[in-house]
């Protein structure tokens, strides 16, 4: 073993690390945005400096379009659209703090390639309603224990509420309003808004915070229990989720879908879709649309008749009329 590669080794690491926190940082005071997507962006930066030739300060320094379009090229090569686009603009941010700090001269931003992918090309992917009371009532049984109080509260919060996995994480004790029933949220862009907290999902944190949660310093509302007192991160929400699935014998499925499956059932039940962004506190209608394509009922007069054949009218190509077949729900 070469001592003096292991030191050269430690030095570059130490280095990179000390580049991640300025680049927060840059994030923090240049953009504004919010710890968890600071977070992400730098885990991505982390995996685009690890593909550098070392000492990487070197190679920041020497990176040319080349450098960064392969890099890009390599990475999708088996990722989807969603990993994709995020490693994309983390990649651009850095390469543009890069420049602002005088790490390199050109401007490479403009080297990185986009990934394909369409505005409202997908469908929300929600959870079948049984499978979400499924999960809340394995869970639910589990509240003899502290943990299960605790991740009880949590799920309630996602599935009731529609909650962001980070808005669960960072949910502070001063943020809920008892007297009046009301939640403060800290949601995308800095915003802050106030929800009613219902009685459900309400009743639920009162039981972990008065028999579960370990007393500690820290404000936030879900803490860890061993180690005792520390705050969950979005990560560690997640987690809690995936637990949660096993424990019920289902798929496993990410915390997000849970505010999908909400959206979906408050269409179905004949909310309009104003109403569903006002609960998801969509910034922009825009975000709120590509749930029309799951409400089934509005749809329904705007299918076309099958080829062949005519609404109200005997007649028309046989072979096609006996492949027609009634919307799912319809009766013929």
């Amino acid at each position: 073993m070469d001592p003096e590669g292991t030191v050269d080794v430690r030095e570059d690491t130490a280095l990179v690390r000390d580049l991640l926190v300025e680049f927060g940082e840059w994030l923090d005071r240049q953009r504004g945005l919010a710890p968890i997507t600071i977070h992400n962006y730098c885990w991505n930066a982390e995996q685009f400096l690890a593909a550098l030739p070392e000492p990487t300060q070197v190679s920041v320094s020497l990176m040319d379009a080349g450098t960064a379009t392969a890099f890009m090229v390599e990475y999708c090569r088996d990722r989807n659209t969603y990993s994709a686009k995020s490693m994309a603009r983390s990649v651009r941010s850095f390469l543009r703090f890069a420049h602002a700090t005088g790490r390199t001269s050109a401007e490479l931003w403009g080297a990185v390639p986009s990934s394909a992918g369409w505005h409202q090309a997908s469908l929300p992917r929600s959870v079948p309603v049984a499978d979400v009371e499924r999960l809340l009532a394995t869970t639910g049984w589990l509240r003899f224990t502290a943990m299960g109080r605790r991740n009880y509260a949590i799920l309630l919060l996602l599935a009731r509420l529609g909650l962001r996995r980070g808005e669960v994480a960072c949910l502070r004790l001063d943020d809920i309003d008892w007297r009046a029933g009301e939640l403060t949220v800290a949601g995308k862009g800095n915003r802050v808004e106030r929800l009613p907290l219902p009685t459900e999902p309400g009743e639920a944190i009162v039981a972990w915070l008065t028999n579960g949660r370990p007393e500690c310093e820290t404000r936030s509302v879900f803490t860890t229990l061993r180690p005792p007192g520390r705050p969950l991160t979005s990560g560690a929400i997640g987690h809690v989720v995936g637990t949660a699935c096993q424990n019920a014998g289902l798929a496993r499925i990410g915390a997000h879908r849970l505010r999908h499956t909400l959206a979906t059932a408050m269409l179905r039940a004949g909310a309009s879709l104003p109403e569903v962004g006002q609960v998801l506190r969509h910034r922009s209608a825009r975000s709120t649309v590509i749930y029309a394509k799951v409400d089934e009922v509005a749809l329904r007069p705007l299918a076309r008749p099958w080829p062949g054949t005519t609404p109200g009218v005997t007649g028309g190509d046989p072979a096609a009329r006996s492949l027609a077949r009634p919307w799912p729900g319809s009766r013929s």
